[in-house]
This record gives structure tokens, sequence and C-alpha cells, in this order.
């Protein structure tokens, strides 16, 4: 924090404190505390205080005869005015040497609320991705900057991304405005920017549209609100204010947030004094309540949460008058008869609205709550003949019809969803309507046909779906695709059946096809008079921690078999794939095939169905909504496979006239011409990336083999051009997992060469070198791509990451013509000795981890009561400094041995002050061993 600027804003905005200046000494000594206690592992938890800080535990013992207040360290109402807003340009912190630059610090009364990381237009590659891994960085280097911290933001000039403190970057979102969602240009950015970076709308989102929750770990993690939430919870918000129309429908797409929209309504609804302490009231469409919604508000440190669970609960709550937030199920209002509660600040918000048509609950709820405010949302389109749910939650004020959209295109562009596609299976696996038919004529010979039509529509579906041929053969496909297509990228999925039983069936089969393990059944168990279904029995607590273990990304479980639970509310990123063999359409097949499309790190590109009963044969009647664009939801993965062809003849463009049957360094120099500039580079990049997710997304299957060779020959190149750091992420990516699995199948990657002539030369030889040698071009190619196989092989290294900084640095020189060819070569030549040299000097990871295994255990032993030192801290700090002096032979010379003794002793006795020569003597040689 700038000190002078918090003192004068605490004297600004508390009398108290202008009467009595030294207080402000006071607060900021606490305020320093909590910023310079922050190390890396806990700055989510320290800004999380700070919050406290400003808005909880801000009372001191300032009044009249010591008596407590509150004080304000920022204006939070109407007059912001008060506030100081300052931008800086280029911010260094620390000041000492080395101290990190800072492109943009937004600062309000003192403190840094909000870094910009800016990065250059020109280059197609850098996008606003590397700015948030800078800011990322930044956070573990310097997280005292991270202490007050509202958000971050990122640009290269034609998108605008922000995310909160230790947010994963992939989760970092836009922020758009209601009338013009458009990306691409400068203009665009400056419109998120000004629409976002707005003193109002800053200090809005610090006080109501943060969250600090913990994970099934225990971890903190702070969550910031997507500008579709900020805009549909203020909505309703500012209704609640103005007290008319009291009601409204949110159509967001599902998997977009309406959970966290409601949470954030719910938090600022709570906290507006205006509306008298209302009591908010989030209606869920489960009989159980423990879905994602209750999941989300327990995970919230949310204040002042109750829940009714029962008619009774729900009467006493009522009747109680309190003023809290409560979540109950919309079915407890079917059980209740009268009036419970007249008052008018009661704020009712309905999950999965379309529900309340069932047994016209919505009715009970009116009659319950008669002036109440009714919002309802919803994840799919609302139907026009659904006439009672525009009743209930529908303003005439909202042409629409709905008070806020964010369609299923909305959220698949701001990459809050993935895109779904479906695969149809083989003709003998779908439903066979014929061969039912007949059969069931024969058997029913004789009946009356009001009989007969009854009983059809009872056998004959189960008579199909529980045919064991039929069965064996769906569960042969499931394991095939699975282990084929979706278990090499790390993903796992879901097993829909028709019914209980089959549940059981298929997983009996299941089990004989991939053991017992791998998968489990979660189903509702009740009414199981014949205890068929007990196996499967689990408490809420169970089956929370089951679904978790689901989640687990290592855990051996990978299939989930479910007939009606977990088909809406179920939030699992790691699930790509639904086998899908039970007839759904509409609200409920929407619910249930978006399970799939949650954002998971890069590697997932879309969610996928694999349908066993034909019902995207026709996809406008399977999903037959008044809107016709949610039809587009889905599309086939034929489509992909349809236009894969034309993305491999773009990707082969770049190379006219290239041998691609040329192997090894030739090969590779001749592709590698054909790509002379950096924007050459980028836009085949993002063009193989492009290829490279449609080829993850169809691989195996016959159809890629004609493309096999070809496509390999790219993935070399791709790989061989890639930026030598890690810049340019969202098109210089790492390969999805069945490409890397081919690469290692075909490919000899050329090995680095030690017999290079080029690399014995001196700096003053090149000039002759250039004019005598007629394919010196041709070695200075050689000496970038052996260069960039040796930075490659040694990715994690710090030495080898700051070498191929250099390099691109280099050769971003060379390309803008800022030295010549000849100084190009030089410096390379500089860059190739020091990466040989750091090569020799590397030790083998595995003998690393022996050593720190075996300097662990010695520290270990001596650990008492009286010493008691962190064992990691120490091992660690040793590994580091022998890492530096040590070089290869070193235990064969005096001077070695000399060095790796001082460094140890710099750290053992001087740092940690263990004056044991045993132990000593013991650590020196396990050094000697490993290192």
């Amino acid at each position: 924090m700038v000190e002078p600027m918090v003192r004068d804003a605490l004297i600004r905005l508390n009398p108290e404190i202008a009467a009595r200046p030294e207080y402000a000494d006071d607060v900021i000594y606490k305020l320093r505390a909590v910023i310079l206690s922050v190390q890396p592992h806990n700055l989510v938890t320290q800004n999380e205080q700070f919050k406290k800080m400003i808005f909880e535990e801000n009372s001191y013992p300032f009044g009249k005869d010591g008596r407590i207040i509150p004080i304000r360290f920022f204006e939070t109402g109407t007059d912001l005015k008060q506030n100081d807003y300052i931008v800086t340009n280029q911010w260094v912190f620390p000041k000492e040497e080395g101290g990190k630059r800072l492109d943009i610090v937004l600062l309000i009364n003192g403190f840094p609320v909000a870094v910009g990381e800016m990065k250059t237009p020109t280059r197609n590659a850098v996008t606003w991705l590397d700015g948030a891994g800078d800011i990322s960085a930044y956070e573990k280097s310097i997280p005292q900057m991270f202490v007050p911290n509202i958000f971050n933001f990122a640009s290269e000039g034609k998108h605008y991304r922000f995310g909160s403190v230790n947010m994963p970057i992939n989760l970092w979102g836009p922020w758009h405005t209601p009338e013009n969602k458009s990306e691409g240009t400068l203009a665009d950015v400056n419109r998120s920017a000004a629409a976002m970076i707005r003193p109002e709308i800053v200090m809005d989102i610090f006080q109501f549209f943060t969250l600090f929750a913990t994970d099934k770990k225990f971890r903190k993690y702070k969550v910031i609100c997507r500008y579709q939430q900020y805009e549909g919870a203020n909505l309703i918000v500012e209704r609640v204010k103005a007290g008319y129309p009291k009601k409204g429908l949110i159509w967001h797409f599902q998997g977009s947030g309406k959970s966290l929209l409601m949470v954030f309504a719910a938090q600022k609804l709570r906290m507006m004094p205006e509306l008298k302490n209302p009591t908010v009231v989030i209606v869920d469409d489960r009989i159980d309540l423990e879905t994602q919604i209750t999941a989300t508000f327990n995970t919230s440190d949310i204040p002042n949460l109750q829940s009714a669970g029962s008619k009774d609960e729900l009467e006493s709550f009522f009747k109680g008058d309190m003023r809290k937030i409560l979540i109950t199920t919309i079915f407890k209002f079917g059980e209740v008869d009268g009036v419970l509660n007249p008052r008018d600040n009661i704020i009712l918000m309905v999950d999965e609205a379309h529900r309340t048509q069932e047994g016209d609950l919505g009715e009970k709820m009116r009659m319950a709550l008669p002036n109440a405010f009714f919002f309802g949302l919803t994840g799919t389109p609302i139907n026009r003949t659904d006439k009672n749910t525009f009743f209930t939650f529908g303003a005439t004020e909202d042409r629409s019809g709905y008070m806020s959209r964010y369609s299923f295109s909305d959220s698949i562009r701001d990459h809050a969803t993935l895109p779904l596609h479906f695969e149809a299976v083989p003709v003998d696996l779908h439903v066979n309507q014929d061969i039912v038919d007949a059969a069931f004529n024969e058997m029913t010979e004789g009946l009356t046909s009001d009989e007969r039509s009854e009983l059809a529509r009872r056998v004959k579906m189960e008579a199909i779906m529980k045919s064991p041929e039929r069965i064996r053969k769906v569960c042969g496909h499931i394991v095939k695709h699975y282990r084929d297509k979706i278990e090499p990228n790390g993903f796992k999925g879901q097993v829909v059946c028709y019914d209980r039983e089959c549940c059981l069936l298929y997983k009996k089969e299941l089990d004989s096809l991939l053991g017992e393990d791998a998968t489990t059944i979660v189903m509702d168990t009740n009414n199981d008079k014949e205890g068929k279904y007990k196996e499967f029995r689990r408490d809420r607590h169970a089956e929370g921690k089951l679904l978790d273990y689901f989640r687990e990304p290592g855990s051996p479980l990978k299939l989930v078999i479910v007939t009606a639970k977990l088909l809406t509310g179920f939030d699992a990123p790691i699930l790509q794939i639904m086998y899908l063999d039970k007839p759904m359409k509409d609200h409920t097949l929407l619910q249930a095939i978006c399970r799939t499309n949650r954002v998971y790190g890069q590697e997932k590109s879309h969610g996928l169905i694999v349908d066993y009963i034909g019902i995207f044969d026709d996809v406008a009647k399977a999903l037959d909504f008044d809107e016709k664009n949610v039809q587009q939801v889905i599309t086939n993965i034929a489509e992909v496979k349809r236009q894969l062809p034309a993305l491999m003849d773009k990707c082969l463009s770049y190379f006219p006239g290239v041998d691609r049957t040329v192997e090894g360094w030739e090969g590779l120099m001749a592709a590698q011409e054909a790509l002379p500039t950096n924007n050459e580079k980028d836009a085949f990049g993002a063009d193989y990336r492009v290829l490279n997710r449609a080829w993850e997304a169809l691989s195996p299957d016959p159809f890629l083999g004609p493309h096999k060779s070809d496509y390999l020959w790219l993935t070399k190149v791709y790989e061989s051009v890639k930026p030598a750091d890690n810049r340019g992420g969202l098109i210089w990516a790492a390969l999805g997992a069945k490409t890397i699995e081919l690469v290692h199948q075909n490919v000899t990657v050329e090995s680095v060469r030690e017999d290079m002539e080029i690399l014995k030369l001196e700096a003053d030889l090149i000039d002759e070198f250039f004019e005598h040698n007629k394919d010196a071009k041709k070695r200075v190619k050689e000496l970038e791509i052996d260069l960039v196989a040796r930075i490659r092989k040694h990715g994690g290294e710090p030495r080898f990451v700051r070498l191929g900084e250099r390099l691109e640095e280099l050769r971003e020189k060379h390309e803008q013509g800022l030295i010549t060819s000849i100084e190009f070569l030089k410096m390379l030549l500089e860059l190739a000795k020091e990466a040989a040299q750091a090569e020799k000097e590397v030790v083998p990871e595995e003998e690393l981890d022996k050593g720190k295994a075996a300097l662990t255990e010695l520290f270990n032993s001596i650990k008492n009561d009286s010493t008691p030192i962190i064992v990691e801290r120490i091992v660690s700090d040793i590994d580091a400094i022998v890492k530096i002096v040590r070089f290869d032979g070193w235990q064969n010379t005096t001077a070695g041995k000399q060095e790796v003794t001082k460094a140890l002793r710099s750290v053992v006795w001087i740092k940690y002050k263990i004056k044991d020569n045993d132990v000593f003597n013991k650590a020196y040689k396990y050094i000697e061993m490993y290192y």
C-alpha cells in the first residue's frame, strides 16, 4: 500500500481520525501486518482477511471515551468522488534492484486493487494469456502486491480478460456490455475496459461480487463474478429496490454459472440497508436439496444461511419471521396451505423455474408469500405454451419474456462452456422397432386393442432395453469407445440407462470388461422393498465423497452409471462423455447432455454424447423449443470428420514444393524455410491447433489412416518452430495425448548432435566462415534447430528457460532487421555454447530425487522439540545451493570439494545453526553420492 495515501483517506473519511491523525497509524500498523505476513501459499487467505478488515472487522476504539466505532477505508455509497483513484504506468515492486515491473496498477485510496498486463498487438501468437501468465508468476514472486487485490486483467489489444487471485488462467473471462459483445479489435478492448474499470463497478465487485470458498481439500479459493452474473444479479437487486415489477425470468444457458448468480444476488440483497433486513429464499428443484446450488452456497462462506428440508421447518421459518437466506425445495410449498408470511421484503429465486408447473407449485408459492418478489432462473428456454411459468415469473415489461438472457452461443464465445458433439453408433445397436413389434403381436394374440396398447407401452421398451444380447453389445461398444477415445486424454464418463434394473445389468456386464473398480451406480434407492439396490444405498455424505473421488483425475473410478440422478445439477468438469441409452427429450435431454460441457484445462475441447437410442437422428424433434437456435447446441461429430481433409490441406498449403519424404535435418530445414517470419509461423501454428484438436476428437478412426503420415510430418514441423520460451500459449500449446503417443510410435526426434564443427568456431572466425562456406546458411539453420532441441529437452530447468527467452529475443531482433545475419550467428553461437555447457552440468532428475530423499531422512532423524527445524526448507535450500556450485566430476577436484563444503556450511551451520559434525559429514556424503 502507498501509506501516505492510505493515511490521507483515513483522515478524509473518518472525522474521529481527522481529530486525532495519530489514530491512522494504529490502523495502518494492522494492515501492514496482513500484507507483510503473506506467502504465495496463503495469498487467498490474506486477500480474504484484507476484505474482512475493510468491511467487517473494521471497529476501533476511536469514539468518545474509547467507544468502539466502525471506520471507513473507502466511500462505497453515492459519493464515490471522495475516493482517490490513480492509474500507474510501469510500477516497480519491490523498489530495490531486480524488482518486478507491472504494466498497469490501479490504486484506490493508496491500495493496489487491480494489476493489468499488456502484450504486443503485432505478434499473433502472443495474447492476453501471456499477460495472465505473467500476473500468475507475480502472485508467487511478489504476493504482497496482491493482498488488497480485487481483480487482475490482461490484453494484447484484441481481447480483454480478467480474473481473481490464484484463479486458473483458463477460467479468466471477458467483460461485455448488453449492447455489444464483439471482440478482436482495440475498440472492443477499449469498450470492455471502459465498461468494467469504473469506480462504481470496481467498488460493487469488491463489496458484493467476490466470494471466498473452501474446497473439499480445505483449500481456500476466490470466486469473482462473470459479466453475465453481475448483470443478472444487479437486475434482480434493482427490481427489488424499485419495488416493481415484482418478478422476472432469467435464462442463462446450462453450465454458465446460475448458482453463483443467485449467491451474488443473495449476498447483495442481504447487505442493502434500504431493504430493511430482507429474507432471501433460494428455491431448488430437486427433492433431496443436495445439489449444486446447496453446494455452491455451503462452500461459499456466507453468513446467516439456513435450509428447510421439511414442511415444519418451512412453516416455522416464515412464521418466526426469520431474516436470513433460506434454501428449500419447490416441493415443500406443495405441502403448505394458506399464507406463511405477508411481508414484502421477501425475495424468492427459483432454480429451473419450469418445474413450478408441476402440481400448481407456482400458485402455491404465490399464496404462501403473497407480497414476495419472484425471480425464476432457467438453464433451458421456456416455451410459449408453458403459460404457467410465464405467469409466475414473466414480467410484461420484459418484451422477450426474459429480464436477462445468456444464450448457448454467448457461453461458447466466452468459453464459459464447451461445444457439444454427438456420435451415432452402428445401426445394429439402435433399438429395432420392427422385430419387437412382430414378437409382440405373436405374444398378444387374442387380447383387445385397449389391453394390447396398455401392455405394449410397458413391455415393448423394457423387452428391448433389457435384452441380454443388446446389453452385451452396447457395453462392449462403451468399453472399446472409452478406452480408445476418452481415457487416453484423462477424461471420465457417465452411462445413462433406461431404469434402475438396467443400471444393475449394465454394471454387471461392464464389470466383466473393465473390472469392478472402474464403475459405480448412483441412483435413488427409495421404494426398494426387495432390497435389490441396497448395495448402492448411500447417505448424502457418502454420495458426496464418492462423487469427489470420481472427480479426482487419478482415481480408478472412470464411469458413473445413472438413470435419473446426476442428470441435472451435477458438476464434474472432468466428465467429457455421456453414453446415452435412455429415451429423453426437451428440458430433460438438454439438461442431461450439458453435464459434459464444463471447461477443464486446455485439453478438453468439447463434450461428447454417444447416442444408442437414435435420439439425435432428428435433433429438431429431440430439442423442440420455440428458441430454434437451441438445436445448434449439439452437432454430429461426423461434421468434424467432414472438415478434417480441408484442415489438413490448409496446413500443408504453407509448404509448397517441400518434399515431405525427406527425413531428418534436411526435411525440417526445408519446412522451416517455408515459414521465414513469426507471422507465417503463428498463422501455421493457429491452423495446426485446429487440426490437432480435430484429430484428438476423432482418433482412433480408420478414416484417419490415409492422413497419418502428413499429420505426423506437420506435428514435427509444429514442434520444431514453436517459440523456445513459453510465450503464445493459445497457439503454441502442448500436443494432445493421442498425438504424443503417435509421435512416440513413429518419429525418431532428431537427437542433439555433439559433432557440429560450427560449435568449435571462435567468434572472430565467423566472418571468414560465412565467406568461404557455400552452405553457411544451412549450417546456421542447423545450429538453430539443434539449440531448440537442447532447450526443449530440459524444459523445466531455469537455465534453459532463460536460454529459451534469450533465443526468442534474438530471433525477433534478427527478423526486425535490428541485427545483421553475421551478428545473429555470433550471438546464436554464444547461446549454443552456453547450452552445450549447461547440458553437461545437468544432473539426472532421479539422482536429485534420491539425494533429496536421503537428506530429508537425515534431518528428520535429528528433529526434536528443542530443534524444531523445518526439514523441507533445509533440504530445498541445500539442494538449491549445491546445484549452483556443483559441476560434472566435482567430487574428483579439490576446488569442487571446497565449494560444496562451503555451500553446505552456509546452510547447515550459518543459516540453520545446526552445529553437529556428524550430521554435517553425513549430509556431505549424500551430496557426494547423489549430486
